[in-house]
């Protein structure tokens, strides 16, 4: 079934790539975007993932169908982002991926996250390791000293502002230096992929998370959230992901 999702992930892709001028409208909150696009890739992935798993739930970001609810927590249900980065992909600063995330039982089960423009797949399934492009992948053991740090600042949210910089500020000493690329699902991956020691956003919604969390947890990293609590995938969070290198949660964050 993972082959099969990651063809939908990354037909979805090339609908983003081939994309042309789309219309964009706003959502509740600061520059909070949707492109007639996003909502394309969302009937588009909706369609052909329940032709493989018709049983399945959905639960994405576009089109109303955002909430989780108790229903959910049985059985399977597709967590979807067809457009993680929607504002890099407004004004084509990249990247922007498609997330797509399968929870069985409430729980990480399958994890699609696919980056079109520079042809990269992310799969992993519970329990069974991390791939890139089909190759294992792993995340650094260096320390956070020898290390780039990647943050979300949590936009959407004008109140979480002063504690996400006051952080970036404490941590910045710590490490090698500061990225910002405006999509978490991405941010984890480069953390699973080594390219990152760390992590962290003040606010992420679900579609944000689930695929990219179980990527980065097979990669041998530690999800939290930003106070060390395992995260429950039922909704919105703060996020902490560390690769194996860093074994404590750095005191900025207590």
């Amino acid at each position: 079934m993972i082959e099969k999702i990651k063809n939908i992930a990354r037909r979805a892709g090339d609908i983003m790539k081939n994309a042309e001028r789309p219309k964009i409208t706003e959502k509740a909150g600061h520059a909070n975007f949707c492109t007639e696009t996003d909502e394309k890739i969302q009937a588009f992935l909706i369609e052909k993932l329940q032709e493989v798993l018709p049983e399945t739930q959905f639960l994405g970001e576009e089109d109303g169908q955002d909430v989780f609810s108790s229903k959910m927590e049985k059985g399977y249900c597709f967590v979807l982002d067809p457009i993680d980065g929607t504002s890099n992909f407004i004004y084509e600063y990249r990247p922007s991926v498609v997330s797509i995330g399968l929870l069985k039982d409430g729980k990480p089960h399958m994890a699609v996250i696919y980056n079109p423009f520079d042809d990269m797949m992310f799969s992993a399934q519970a329990g069974q390791g991390a791939y890139m492009n089909g190759e294992r992948i792993m995340s650094t053991e260096a320390p956070l000293s020898d290390s780039l740090v990647v943050f979300g600042t949590a936009p959407y949210y004008a109140g979480l502002q002063e504690r996400t910089f006051e952080i970036a500020k404490k941590i910045l000493p710590l490490c090698v230096d500061l990225r910002r690329s405006g999509t978490a699902a991405w941010d984890m991956c480069c953390v699973a992929l080594g390219r990152c020691a760390l992590y962290f956003e003040m606010r992420v919604q679900l579609w944000d998370y689930a695929a990219a969390a179980l990527i980065a947890q097979e990669a041998g990293c530690t999800i939290t959230d930003i106070d060390g609590k395992p995260l429950e995938f039922r909704g919105p969070t703060s996020a902490l992901c560390r690769a194996r290198g860093i074994k404590e949660i750095p005191e900025c964050f207590l």
